[in-house]
This record gives C-alpha cells, structure tokens and sequence, in this order.
C-alpha cells in the first residue's frame, strides 16, 4: 500500500507504510448558510447534490497525477485570488461566490472545487469543511478524499496537508 504521511513526503516521493487518515463522520449536519445562498443563486452549480451516491464520498487513488493536478490547482487560485473579508468586498459579514481578483476563504475553495470537477474529478470527492482556524476563528476549506486519507486544499497555504496536519479543530464537511 502506498502510504503518505505528509503532502510534502507524497511530492518527494517518500511512500511510508502508515495507514491511510481520513476525517470520521458522525451525523448529518446543516450546510453552511453561504453556501444554501450560493446554491440557490447558482443552482446548476450544486445539482450534483441531490444524488443519493453523492451522500458517499469517491476515495479518489492518489497518484503522482493527481498530486500534481490537485498543487496546480491549489497554488494558481492561492497566486491568482487576494484575500479580502466579505464585509470589504460585498458589505456583508458572509458571501459565497466565485472570486474574480479577490475573495475570502470560502471563495477560493468554490473556486478550486470548481477547477478540480472542470478537471474530471468527480464532485463527492470534493468536500467543503468548516473548521476553526489555530485562532479559533471560523475558517472554510476543500478536502479532498483519497485512498490515502483526507487531503486540505487551503487558502492560508500552498502546500497540502493531511486534514489532521493542519492544525484547524474541524466542524463540518459537506456529506
């Protein structure tokens, strides 16, 4: 078995024989607010949800393939997106949309969501968390899940991390 113990290990080549860490689920939850709103606005954007076989996550195999799709990925939105609070952009404390030039946390992940299934990978693979950040702040990122664990697509980092990694206490993903 092909084992990752760290984004970093996985881009060197490093394959160690450690077991695969993904995020337990516990129960159903609510789905972020922003994210109803955004859906309603932009309904052919979330249709893939309502597919009882979405509810299951897709254990995407990491490949080096993938890999590299997922870094391009996370490191051009990163590079291509400022971030700026919804209540500068749009006067409001929340606001989910696809960013032009500059947008908040939940913003980039709508945006690497939306690149990664552009790109062929599947939408139940691509699951929005919401966590508290290491300053106990709300913070929303991508996860992304992989026969070798639950993989974060942040906006605060270029590198990829193991959901346990991150430092974050995590809330909800999107089931």
């Amino acid at each position: 078995m092909l084992g990752v113990t760290a984004s970093s290990s996985f881009a060197n080549g490093d394959i160690s024989n450690q077991q695969p860490r993904s995020a337990a689920e516990f129960k159903e939850t609510l789905p972020p607010i922003g994210y109803v709103t955004f859906c309603a606005a932009n309904s052919s954007e979330c249709d893939s949800y309502g597919l009882m076989e979405a509810f299951k996550p897709d254990l995407l195999a990491l490949t080096p393939e993938l890999w590299a799709k997922l870094h391009r990925v996370n490191v051009a939105v990163n590079a291509a997106v400022k971030p700026v609070s919804d209540e500068e952009l749009y006067g409001k404390p929340e606001f989910w949309t696809y960013p032009s030039t500059a947008g908040d946390c939940e913003d980039y992940l709508l945006q690497k969501k939306r690149l990664l299934e552009q790109a062929g990978l599947p939408a139940n693979a691509l699951r929005i968390t919401v966590a508290l950040d290491e300053n106990r702040q709300g913070h929303a990122v991508l996860t992304v899940t992989t026969t070798e664990g639950d993989f974060i697509l942040d906006n605060r980092r270029d590198d990829i991390r193991l959901w346990d990694e991150t430092g974050y206490t995590f809330l909800k993903r999107q089931s």
